[in-house]
């Protein structure tokens, strides 16, 4: 197969993986895993895991890495110190030691049946460390869950992990060293590790933003997006060169440039090549299972699949509870986090590239890796039918909130609902409150409740796309419903519940754009209001305003192309008393 065919196949591979998990609503890291294994050279064997491909992959794990060093945020991990440093660390730690004890222990007591030397023990129990990122995050801004109680502990953990990834990237490849030698390399490896990062980051960041605004400041675009590129690769290479990994190397540039300025605008010029090369880095991930391997043995691959899931939720939840959480909120942290993750891929590829995990034991822990993160979107959609089974006091908790918010609106009807109290929704209660219009407002963010809550406001915890919550806020009482979020997805649960539970209560919703305005409307929504739309509509009127143009003739334009929109102001009028003119004369 030649060179184009081959790139043909894959992204032919690619979009037919991407087009099918967005059909399913699952995450497109899925789909890349499950084609990868269909066209590989063990299923289909439409493609060979060619050595020119494997390196071509391990730029999406280059991006990866960098990507993860652009999102290091020191304001952000002292906020999140508790759960990222106290439960994150102690999950890693207490998981790398269990599997690497155990592994030894079963050697110990069977070494035909177990045989494992100490340093492939650590190498895995490293790699059955981390968990999915990628898929975790997804469902859970899917769900409206990053703000929830167990949401911030699975996210401090997750950031815990993303940092484990960089001691282990040194630490693999010096355990591949002679027995004899293991101890001067880890000390090597660790030596020349801190005095290249204490390089890079005492001086590096003042030449990365003399350099970075030097490009900037030529004002091209190109130019800027190859400086990226070149700095990232650049220092991979740099770190590969003085012995140590690619990755590393790709943090450190995500690092220096996450102290800048223009770290926003590189996130957004990055994100195009660090997801094609990560999801080719996933296909050949799954190009590399051998399914006969597998089908041979398939009781030691379900006993991988099962162990070490059982016992990181197990130790998670424990964990958990330990730090003071409740038995609910313990149990939904453990089934978010039980599973493997991309970082995991990473260091099992990077200990068999070392002669650390032989092909007998990496095939099978590659399965059972690959299996429990095709079953984590299950888990995760099923967990609280799960622990409200488990924990009854979960189910009185539940019960408490939902008690406690019907509290608040009980004596209140013909109100307004807003679904999100962020800018926009204040902005939208203190209008309410000007015109002495009721309203009962939800949110997921507990500190921004409590401080509404303290000022008076009528504000709850709760999350609205949940019906219970709706049921308990008086929806079939109330006047209208607002959702100001900008998450469709949520949105479109809300307008649904609102529809299916109340059709006679109207519901407004505020988006990004117009792009899902159909689904919107075949849901029921009453009203779509476009961010966008509405920006431009402002800008048009301060300009025309600026250039000369009556305030009426103004008003009356961007009313008409209002009302050309807008379903409800098609038959206002707008009258000469209510719409004066204020221009000159």
């Amino acid at each position: 197969m030649s060179s184009l065919e081959l790139t043909l196949l894959y992204l032919l591979a690619a979009v037919l993986g991407v087009v099918a998990c967005r059909f399913l609503k699952m995450p497109t890291m899925l789909g890349y895993l499950v084609v990868g294994v269909l066209i590989g050279p063990n299923a289909l064997a439409l493609a060979q895991n060619s050595e020119g491909i494997r390196h071509l992959a391990e730029f999406g794990v280059v991006f990866l890495m960098f990507v993860i060093g652009l999102e290091f945020n020191l304001p952000k991990l002292r906020a999140m110190r508790r759960h990222v440093f106290g439960l994150g660390s102690m999950q890693v730690v207490l998981t790398m030691l269990c599997v690497t004890v155990g592994s030894m222990f079963l050697a110990s007591m069977a070494p035909t049946l177990w045989h494992m030397p100490w340093q492939t023990a650590l190498a895995l129990s490293g790699a059955l460390a981390m968990s999915s990122t990628a898929i975790v995050i997804k469902m859970m801004v899917d769900r409206l869950e990053l703000d929830s109680e167990h949401g911030k502990r699975v996210v401090g953990v997750l950031l815990f992990q993303d940092l484990a990834v960089v001691p282990l990237l040194v630490l693999i490849p010096a355990l591949g060293s002679p027995p004899e030698q293991i101890a001067t390399a880890l000390l090597f490896a660790g030596v020349k590790a801190a005095l290249l990062l204490a390089l890079l980051l005492t001086g590096g960041q003042r030449v990365m933003h003399w350099w970075l605004m030097l490009v900037a400041r030529r004002q091209s675009q190109e130019l800027f997006m190859l400086n990226i590129l070149l700095t990232t690769l650049g220092l991979a290479w740099l770190t590969e060169m003085v012995g140590l990994s690619l990755a590393l190397g790709a943090f450190v540039a995500g690092m220096l440039i996450s102290e800048t300025e223009f770290k926003h605008q590189v996130e957004t010029d990055i994100k195009p090549f660090h997801d094609v090369l990560l999801g080719l880095f996933f296909i050949t991930i799954g190009m590399m299972l051998d399914w006969h391997i597998v089908w041979d043995r398939w009781a030691f691959v379900l006993l991988l699949v099962t162990v070490p899931v059982a016992f990181k939720f197990l130790l998670i939840a424990a964990l958990t509870r330990l730090s003071g959480a409740s038995e609910g909120i313990s149990l939904r942290t453990g089934l978010y986090l039980a599973q493997a993750g991309e970082f995991g891929f990473v260091l099992l590829t990077l200990g068999n590239q070392n002669q650390l995990i032989p092909a007998a034991w990496f095939n099978p822990v590659l399965a059972s890796m690959v299996l429990s993160m095709l079953a984590t979107p299950f888990i995760i959609m099923n967990a609280n039918q799960w622990v409200m089974k488990w924990a009854a006091s979960d189910w009185l908790q539940q019960s408490l909130e939902m008690t406690q918010i019907a509290q608040k609106s009980i004596s209140t009807e013909k109100h307004i609902i807003i679904c999100g109290y962020g800018r926009c929704g204040q902005n939208l209660a203190k209008l309410l409150k000007a015109q002495k219009i009721p309203y009962m407002a939800l949110d997921l963010d507990p500190d921004r409740v409590s401080r509404a809550v303290a000022l008076g406001e009528k504000v709850a915890y709760g999350d609205a796309a949940r019906l219970q919550t709706l049921m308990a806020v008086g929806l079939a009482r109330a006047s209208a419903v607002v959702v100001t979020y900008l998450d469709n997805a949520s949105s479109l649960k809300v307008v649904g519940l609102t529809r299916e539970h109340a059709p006679h209560v109207p519901v407004v919703v505020r988006t990004q754009d117009d792009r899902d305005l159909d689904k919107f409307q075949a849901a029921g929504a009453t009203e779509v209001v476009p961010e966008t739309i509405e920006g431009s509509l402002m800008l048009a009127t301060h300009a025309l305003v600026l250039v000369g143009v009556p305030m009426k003739r103004v008003i009356r334009m961007v009313q008409a192309q209002r009302s050309q929109r807008y379903e409800l102001l098609r038959d206002f009028d707008a009258g000469e008393d209510e719409l004066p003119d204020h221009s000159a004369k």
